[in-house]
């Protein structure tokens, strides 16, 4: 598995602890890598004694050695899939190998399984970078803990060993050791390496905090929240996993392909054999032509040409703060021909502000005692426009009076309540109880550009807030990247009122708005789009988006801390919430697409060459294993050209 380094040495720019570096794993520590490293040593040993005419004894054991090393993973994978009735090209580059030391050219058949190992390897480092460049978004959490017991003192334990409930003492200094909440104690917590926001953030009593984040000056004591197994760098973990063991539709099709393909190419290599050698030709010479064509109409290079373009890509933009969860997703994103963007927490940053508290006239109900009574019915609620009402009570010295008998309900808004009162925050489109003067302040709220949210107590209007957010920084670009990748421009779809969402829209570029939109509606306008044949790209981060991004063709959810629901709907995460990784990945992947179609080019036309050469003509077994395995090589490579941040760099520019 791939580990990371932990370097908390002050940032020479900031002050602040470096993030975690990814450590990349040594090309050693690959089975594939030292078993291929092994055989072409054993060839390079043996190649010139052999050219140099030395008795066979001396290079022969050293022949034997190359074609065990390369040659025993590949035959097992074979011989495996002959006991489960199919046929792997494995075995076929392993039958060839064989088959040409069985004629007497030994030379010929080590170079083809050095080759074959090579591009094997070549594949595992593939895979094994994907696995290192996606842990390396997030720092690990420590190996230990100070697990704080009921009885009292302190015990060091395994981090792995935490359990829900478990108290944890982290100090000044020290990576948190699992997702918990703080129980007692303030400190500045640096989140950067999971939410990318550019400061640490305050965390007090009640706050949530996440394993690998750096404790800041002060002490915590956090009740673990998440078992180890299902905290934040656990399930990316499973995620990586999943991303390298699943297989892009245009792998599976080549694989279905390939099973039919291959025992045709053992007929036609027996029947090149058998009939000639029925006519009296001569058996060495005929079985060497037939060795030939089974090892140039392998389709080793078919095989190997979707996977590393793809599993390089991943890997790509896992370094730049984009999980993608899968093959599947990084072959569909370059398909999309639409896009869908959510308003609070996508397009704007996602921590709105109250700007405004409306007390309305006769309700018997000042702005201080509004904002306290709206900020205690909020307080148990995660979203963003709760934590804005809370924020907002604390900046004006106003303490939040405590909820019983909270609820909410994604699109319409929290009841809970307070101090005897039931108490109702959201919006005014679902709170029915809303009267002509809350209707007023509501209108002018909305004609400001700000979202209104409405506050009842005991079912009647009191107070109206206005919250506004903030665009993201770069957010018009990058809606302008996506109408050019995708030939359409970018729809918003959102559960805020008309005047905010057309205000905010006209700042991004974006025309088509939707406004005041529950989930089902979400999802119905992802279903209009894709009923007159739309590949639809849904970019959210809340509750509310989830069945949108489960629903689309693609779905991409920005990974600030919160919304879990939307991080498992979705396919791909924004780790760090840029949203200008959005059309770099959609770019990224349709490079990936791109030279897929050219590695098969690249494997179809040396194949099919190759193949005519050896029917027509008399093509010597070295230049055809030259030749077939050379462009199994080259379509690795060509796949790995992905994993440069040059390519990175090329998408997001363009």
């Amino acid at each position: 598995m791939a580990s990371a380094l932990v370097d908390d040495r002050p940032s020479p720019v900031s002050g602040r602890p470096a993030p975690p570096r990814p450590r990349r794993t040594r090309l050693s520590a690959l089975p594939e890598v030292r078993w291929a490293a092994l055989s072409l040593v054993a060839f390079l040993s043996a190649f010139p004694i052999d050219l140099a005419g030395a008795p066979a004894w001396t290079w022969g054991p050293l022949y034997a050695l190359c074609y065990a090393a390369g040659g025993w993973e590949p035959g097992r994978a074979g011989v495996q899939a002959l006991r489960e009735r199919g046929l792997d090209v494995d075995l076929l580059m392993v039958v060839a190998a064989l088959g040409a030391a069985a004629i007497g050219q030994f030379l010929d058949g080590g170079l083809l399984i050095v080759i074959f190992a090579v591009s094997g390897a070549l594949e595992a480092l593939a895979t094994r970078r994907t696995e290192d460049s996606v842990r390396g978004l997030l720092g690990l959490a420590p190996a230990t803990a100070v697990r704080l017991p009921p009885e009292g003192g302190e015990e060091s334990v395994e981090a792995a060993a935490l359990r829900t409930g478990d108290t944890v003492l982290v100090r000044p200094g020290e990576r948190l050791p699992a997702d918990g909440t703080v129980l007692e104690g303030a400190s500045d917590v640096d989140q950067a390496t999971i939410t990318g926001e550019p400061l640490p953030v305050p965390r007090t009593v009640g706050d949530g905090v996440f394993a690998g984040t750096l404790n800041g000056t002060g002490a915590l004591r956090v009740r673990v929240t998440e078992d180890p197994s299902r905290s934040v760098i656990a399930r990316i973990a499973a995620m990586v996993e999943e991303a390298s063991a699943t297989k892009a539709p245009t792998q599976l099709f080549i694989e279905r392909i390939e099973q039919r393909y291959s025992v045709g190419v053992v007929v036609a290599t027996l029947a090149l054999f058998a009939v000639p050698t029925a006519f009296g030709a001569d058996v060495t010479e005929t079985l060497l032509r037939a060795m030939t064509f089974m090892i140039v109409a392998s389709p080793c290079a078919v095989v190997l040409a979707t996977m590393p373009p793809l599993l390089s890509a991943i890997a790509n933009a896992g370094r730049h703060g984009v999980l993608v969860k899968s093959a599947v997703v990084m072959e569909r994103l370059g398909t999309v021909t639409r896009v869908a963007l959510d308003k609070t927490g996508t397009l704007t940053e996602g921590a709105p502000e109250v700007v405004e508290v409306r007390a309305l006239p006769g309700a018997g109900v000042d702005e201080r005692r509004a904002l306290a009574l709206a900020a205690g019915a909020e307080h148990p609620s995660e979203h963003p426009l709760a934590r804005a009402v809370v924020a907002a009570a604390r900046e004006a010295g106003v303490q939040p009076a405590p909820a019983e008998d909270f609820s909410a309900v994604p699109g319409r808004g929290v009841r809970a309540v307070v101090e005897g009162h039931e108490v109702r925050v959201g919006s005014p489109a679902h709170l029915p109880d809303a009267d002509a003067t809350a209707r007023a302040a509501v209108a002018e709220a909305e004609a400001e550009g700000r979202t209104a949210v409405v506050v009842l107590v005991d079912g009647t209007p009191v107070a109206v807030l206005g919250v506004s957010d903030r665009l993201r920084p770069g957010a018009a670009d990058a809606v302008a990247a996506l109408g050019r990748l995708t030939g359409s421009a970018p729809a918003l779809l959102t559960g805020d009122n008309a005047r905010a969402a057309s205000r905010l829209a006209s700042e991004a570029g974006i025309t088509d708005v939707r406004s005041a939109l529950l989930p089902q509606d979400k999802v119905a306008a992802v279903r209009e789009w894709e009923r007159v044949g739309e590949r639809v790209l849904v970019v959210g981060d809340g509750v509310n988006d989830a069945p949108a991004l489960a629903a689309a063709h693609c779905g991409i959810a920005m990974g600030r801390a919160g919304s879990d629901l939307a991080l498992e709907s979705a396919d791909a995460v924004v780790v760090r919430d840029e949203l200008a990784t959005v059309p770099a990945v959609v770019a990224l992947s349709r490079r990936a697409r791109r030279l897929v179609v050219q590695n098969l080019v690249i494997a179809s036309v040396c194949i099919g060459v190759l193949v005519v050469w050896d029917l027509a003509g008399r093509l010597p077994l070295p230049l055809g294993v030259a030749g077939h395995e050379g462009s199994t090589v080259l379509v690795g490579l060509n796949g790995l050209r992905l994993l440069r941040s040059s390519a990175w760099r090329s998408s997001a520019a363009g």
